[in-house]
């Protein structure tokens, strides 16, 4: 019966062929864009190297102090990580780098601007960056402060024309860095361990930084297990709160939240104890639903009108003995070949479109792909599109009357 349902299906779809476009494009189209947002967000918040431990990974990245008439944010300074953020309850590991600074290079009198960030060795321990050559400063190359850098692949390529570049002394902001390492271009988009240079944090010019509980510092901790992720959040709220702060005129709360990359997104306000990260998950879902409502009723006044269509088939098939539920179930199968086709051509565009998107540079170093998480998107939009479509004019066709069919009305 299925396979009958199949060649029924297709024969009806090629034989009003204008009705089948239009179904097509708003299904594709939809689905493209859906999908495209989808991978944009994907590449952000995904478990995706470096980020290999996203999953356990806390960080901290803005900072703020405030009082009854003052308020100071910004991103976190060393002193406020070192001394309150160090040993939580159920951390593994901990990193403090740097925001990428922009400096610059002159190799063979050309300006050429560099991302760098300033590390410790410990960020190289929890993320997993792919070395094409080298390996990471260490731990005791920090404590010696020694001018040892990481670069990326396409830096090499700026700085050091041919390879190999490890062994080989750049110079950037008026510093000299012997290169111990080469690694895979990091996505802008992925904030936590983008640069295009990495080098100690106590490499930089002045050491003003170890006082400062407001600066140009982040934190990565690495929890145990992600239950140990709440108990770190509260010891670190009450380490804030008997934290001394450098004006206690104006200056009485210090707060410094320690939350995922998502839940960072989400937050408004950093005074908060909540970052919103549920009600974005709603907008979200809330603006794709919204997004789809549009071609989806268009979808279902299109079946509408083909299946009225055909009412005289209808009434004969039910004049014959047809089920309603049999008709239903050949309508509901119509549709869902329609929507399938659409998919498919949605998928591909959505190829096409990533990977034009990719090789356009206008997210620096990004490549999109369609990974099972998307293609899992992409397979509920489309059972989505194919039931909620298909159903409300199944339902219609099945409470024709066979007489009034037979005489073509369709109401």
């Amino acid at each position: 019966m299925l396979r009958n349902y199949l060649k029924i299906a297709i024969k009806v779809l090629l034989r009003r062929k204008f009705f089948t476009v239009v179904s097509l494009f708003g299904i594709s189209f939809t689905l493209v864009v859906l999908m495209v947002a989808t991978a944009v967000l994907d590449h952000v918040i995904a478990p995706l190297p470096p980020e290999v431990h996203q999953d356990r990974t806390v960080s901290i990245t803005r900072a703020s102090m405030y009082g009854e008439h003052s308020q100071w944010t910004g991103g976190a300074g060393y002193r406020l990580l070192d001394r309150y953020a160090r040993d939580l309850p159920g951390a593994e590991r901990m990193s403090v780098f740097t925001s990428p600074d922009q400096v610059y290079s002159y190799p063979n009198g050309n300006k050429v601007g560099v991302a760098l960030k300033r590390t410790d060795g410990e960020f190289w321990q929890i993320l997993r960056f792919d070395f094409i050559e080298g390996a990471p400063y260490t731990a005791d190359d920090v404590e010696s402060a020694r001018p040892v850098a990481v670069i990326t692949r396409t830096t090499r390529e700026r700085l050091l024309v041919g390879a190999p570049a490890v062994g080989r002394t750049v110079e950037v902001d008026g510093q000299r860095f012997h290169v111990v390492g080469v690694v895979e271009d990091i996505p802008r988009l992925r904030m936590i361990p983008f640069g295009e240079m990495w080098a100690p944090f106590t490499t930089l010019k002045s050491d003003s930084y170890k006082t400062e509980l407001l600066g140009g510092f982040s934190a990565i901790v690495l929890a145990r297990d992600r239950a140990a992720i709440p108990g770190m959040q509260e010891e670190l709220r009450s380490r804030l709160a008997r934290a001394e702060l450098p004006d206690p005129k104006h200056y009485t709360t210090l707060v410094a939240p320690l939350e995922s990359t998502f839940e960072s997104l989400a937050r408004t306000d950093i005074k908060s104890e909540s970052s919103h990260a549920e009600r974005l998950w709603l907008l979200m879902i809330g603006g794709a639903l919204l997004f789809m409502l549009l071609p989806t009723v268009n979808l279902i006044n299109l079946n509408v009108s083909r299946i009225m269509e055909r009412a005289s088939e209808i009434g004969v098939r039910k004049a014959f003995g047809a089920s309603s539920r049999t008709l239903v179930g050949q309508f509901v199968v119509e549709n869902l070949v329609l929507t399938t086709v659409g998919a498919v051509i949605g998928f591909l565009a959505s190829l096409v479109v990533l990977r034009a998107i990719s090789a356009s540079g206008v997210i620096p170093y990004a490549e999109f792909h369609v990974n099972y998480r998307i293609l899992l998107y992409g397979i509920a939009l489309t059972l989505f599109f194919g039931s909620f479509s298909g159903v409300y004019p199944a339902w219609r066709m099945s409470r024709l009357n066979p007489v009034q069919a037979l005489k073509g009305a369709a109401r």
